[in-house]
């Protein structure tokens, strides 16, 4: 780095995840030898992180945990991998894939969707992991990138307005993703049987440096109006501007992110700032340009304030601003007008501008996998089996089988009624609600999350019922734990996990995902909760405006007050 940085570098001890990024051998570590350790299922040292660069997390089933240290017998150590999907398109053909490998391989059989925009396998067990990546690879996919301190899987609208916008978007969110990756052939040597690199010192990461970048990085490609893939809980975002119809290049939104710490008021969610309108020349020249600020600015002395938004608190939004146009060579115009009018996924069947059509089904918390009632895992395969267009998966953990010819619709309907991926008595509450996995398996899990949301929802639309307010919904996430994953931060009702059936209640939230809700009451249970829910409905169903939103009634009666910047007041 050089000495004009140095103003804006953090001093002090580095963290210790640095040290292991130093050492790793650009993230070989000794992963290969572990992998041959037959004593324990899982990774052993700096290995349990360094796995985390090949888009896997190590966990085990904490429910069965206490039975296990009862028997004598380590936790039943086993791998959730991550995939890279940019802009989470998939066909027929590699769907069937990863049904067969969750079928036969995994603990649990089953395909989770989830809110970056891909597919997530749970319970690997050791023996399968290399078989899985080969297995994906084979098939097209691969899993680099998806985790650790790298730039994560590109999001990209999936529902946006008919027009040719999508393949566009859609194909620069694939551009950003591979001129991001990391360079090493580790992936390749551990998982494929690769060539080795007979010196590591000769290999060089241009973009992510050798010691990768401070914290995780999350980039996505958004289309007005639509904001389904939430922008201000990402790193970097590239919003579409249209002029005729074209794509003529992007607004750059910076420095959002959802993640804190219980406790830790230095610590907070964070809205991203438009650093304004670039040209689609410019756009992975920019993308890179802000990706190496971040690494060379961010703080790598305390991980808890090493993501982008808080570099951007610490140096000032108008220098990373000018650093990015001198690293980029442009300079940013002025931001062209955009507007957000919805976030989530529109259900039901949707005619393309091509004549074909896209049916989108409604997965609850993403978990694909036969329950007695709807056997949606088998749905999918069957019509994966037949199906001549490709799936798309959402941002809010959905599945939209698109590409559908005319004469090919009536078949494919009636393969997702059979199969309860289509369901009449959704309501429309359910729709709006959203997850994180959490417990058994997520070793930050606090509270439920994903086995709780159908009960918590349940007593939403039975309060929204009791105050004629059936047809009516609020947007409802549940996190097990403050790390953001499943977006409560950009809701208007959003628990998180705070322990043992017990949450943090927030409340002011807008439909379109740009305002972010504030702490209403701490650490209470869910009957507590939902007493507190029932007093507010009341007073919405009361008191509300023509139309007007819950998250929006909230901040107007003066029940909770607007968060208007978040690094200094959210706390207040």
């Amino acid at each position: 780095m050089s000495n004009d940085k140095k103003p804006f570098i953090v001093e002090g001890k580095l963290s210790d995840n640095e040290r292991l990024k130093a050492e790793s051998r650009h993230l070989r570590g000794t992963i290969e030898q572990d992998l041959k350790d037959e004593l324990t299922g899982g990774f052993t040292a700096d290995n349990f992180q360094l796995i985390r660069f090949h888009g896997m997390y190590q966990q085990d089933d904490r429910d069965i945990r206490p039975e296990r240290a009862k028997q004598k017998l380590e936790p039943l150590h086993n791998v959730m991998l991550r995939a890279r999907l940019p802009g989470g398109i998939i066909t027929p053909d590699q769907w069937q894939v990863i049904d067969k490998f969750a079928a036969d391989h995994t603990l649990y059989g089953s395909i989770r969707l989830t809110t970056r925009q891909t597919f997530q396998f749970h319970g690997v067990l050791k023996p399968e992991i290399k078989k899985m990546h080969q297995t994906l690879n084979k098939a097209g996919i691969d899993s680099i990138a998806t985790a650790g301190d790298v730039n994560r899987n590109v999001l990209c609208t999936s529902n946006p307005i008919e027009s040719e916008l999508h393949l566009e978007a859609y194909e620069w969110a694939k551009k950003i993703s591979e001129h991001l990756l990391p360079k090493t052939r580790a992936y390749a040597e551990i998982w494929l049987d690769g060539e080795k690199v007979e010196s590591t010192e000769d290999e060089v990461e241009p973009i992510l440096g050798d010691n990768y970048l401070p914290r995780k990085f999350k980039t996505t490609v958004v289309i007005p109006p639509q904001n389904d893939v939430d922008v201000h809980a990402n790193d970097l975002n590239f919003v579409a501007i249209e002029e005729n119809g074209k794509l003529v290049g992007f607004n750059v939104l910076v420095g959002g992110g959802l993640a804190m710490t219980h406790g830790d008021t230095s610590t907070y969610p964070r809205k991203a700032d438009d650093f304004g309108f670039i040209s689609l020349k410019d756009t992975l020249a920019v993308a890179e340009a802000v990706v190496t600020t971040q690494r060379d600015w961010g703080n790598r002395v305390n991980r808890k304030n090493a993501k982008t938004k808080y570099t951007l608190e610490r140096v000032g939004v108008e220098n990373f601003k000018a650093e990015v146009e001198k690293r980029a060579g442009i300079s940013f115009q002025e931001s062209r007008p955009y507007t957000f009018t919805s976030r989530g996924d529109r259900f039901g069947w949707v005619e393309g501008i091509d004549g074909k059509y896209h049916l989108t089904v409604f997965i609850e918390n993403g978990r694909i996998l036969d329950f007695p009632e709807r056997t949606l895992k088998t749905g999918c395969l069957e019509i994966a089996k037949i199906h001549q267009g490709d799936f798309r998966l959402t941002a809010n953990q959905n599945l939209i089988i698109a590409g559908v010819p005319a004469d090919q619709k009536d078949v494919i309907e009636k393969l997702a009624r059979e199969h309860g991926l289509i369901e009449a008595d959704t309501s429309q509450q359910m729709l709006d609600s959203m997850a994180c996995v959490s417990l058994p398996t997520c070793p930050l899990a606090m509270a439920e999350a994903e086995r709780y949301l159908p009960e918590a929802v349940r007593r939403m639309e039975d309060i929204l019922t009791a105050h004629d307010l059936a047809d009516e919904s609020i947007i409802f996430r549940i996190t097990g734990c403050p790390n953001g994953c499943g977006r409560a931060m950009l809701a208007e009702i959003g628990l998180v996990g705070k322990g043992p059936g017990k949450y943090n209640l927030h409340l002011g939230g807008n439909r379109e995902g740009t305002r972010i809700p504030r702490m209403y009451r701490e650490n209470i249970g869910e009957d507590e909760i939902f007493a507190e829910i029932d007093t507010l409905v009341t007073k919405w169903s009361d008191e509300r405006q023509a139309k007007e939103s819950f998250g929006d009634f909230v901040i107007r009666a003066g029940i909770i007050k607007p968060v208007v910047d978040s690094a200094r007041d959210f706390y207040e």
